[in-house]
């Protein structure tokens, strides 16, 4: 009886070793291969940045070079006259370098560019009618990603008109896609970069950033009516009251309601129930000029 028992034993414990190991090899598998994903996805937008550019480039009567481009900083100066979209609505008096014909031959789906200067934050923006969910999965060239791409959902216009328009993207343990909002989160940072710039296919939307903190996992546009200017106001008055730990507000930039803002929304490692929100507001006249 103790030999028969003695041999159970020992068949349990190989059994658990054999599974062990076997799920050590799944575990190690799917990590090269979220790794590998992860690579080929940054390969992939290296590659549509160079396309995008790519014409900016290879203009030499715009003698605009890319590294002109990439360090090309606003000025407070907006060329309301040629770029007013709406009422209240304007674009920069700046070089836009995408573009937008090359791009949407790739993806009809991308209608715009973010730029964050000294982040990773570089990428297209894209927008899937009827599928809000669609880029929490697939990259620019609609491929599965991981990754997924920033994205924005159909209740937003596509024009940044909306009073909020909030803009998605995953927090990437490489670094990549929205995990850059994080650096927000210090204090000299946040100080130090003001703007965040939006390409569009009709010129350049340069925001002010004016808020970065943490904030709960509520669906944000279905959860206030921002058409209603008393929700708006209301909404804009608890973040400058925020109680976040790690937020920070920027002095003297007013917010109201006639204004419109973006919202650029991530993920926490660890914290599935709160999101890291970094809120900017649209410059449109010169009352935004060197702050």
């Amino acid at each position: 009886m103790m030999k028969k028992a003695k041999k159970r034993k020992n068949t349990l414990w190989k059994v658990i070793f054999t599974l062990s190991i076997v799920g050590i090899i799944v575990c190690v598998g799917f990590l090269g291969w979220y790794a590998f994903q992860t690579y080929e996805a940054q390969k992939e937008y290296e590659h549509l940045r160079q396309e995008a550019m790519q014409s900016v480039v290879e203009e030499p009567e715009d003698e605009v070079s890319l590294e002109e481009i990439e360090n090309t900083e606003f000025t407070g100066e907006l060329d309301g006259e040629a770029a007013e979209i709406g009422d209240d609505i304007f674009f920069a008096d700046m070089e836009n370098p995408i573009d937008f014909d090359k791009l949407q031959e790739i993806n009809p789906d991308i209608y715009a560019w973010i730029r964050i200067t000294d982040t990773n934050i570089d990428y297209p923006i894209a927008q899937r009618e009827g599928d809000d969910e669609y880029y929490l999965h697939h990259d620019m060239y609609q491929k599965p990603r991981f990754a997924g791409c920033i994205y924005t959902e159909d209740c937003n216009s596509r024009e940044f008109t909306d009073p909020n328009t909030v803009i998605y993207g995953h927090n990437m343990k490489n670094k990549s896609m929205f995990q850059n909002l994080h650096l927000f989160s210090d204090e000299e940072f946040f100080e130090e970069h003001p703007d965040v710039y939006i390409y569009t296919p009709k010129g350049v939307l340069v925001y002010h950033v004016f808020a970065a903190y943490t904030y709960d996992d509520r669906h944000i546009m279905n959860s206030f009516d921002f058409s209603d200017p008393e929700v708006f106001q209301a909404y804009l008055e608890e973040i400058m009251h925020i109680r976040s730990m790690d937020a920070n507000l920027r002095d003297g930039v007013d917010v109201t309601v006639d204004d419109h803002i973006i919202t650029l929304s991530t993920c926490i490692g660890g914290q599935t129930n709160s999101r890291y929100l970094v809120q900017a507001v649209l410059c449109k006249d010169e009352e935004h000029e060197g702050k």
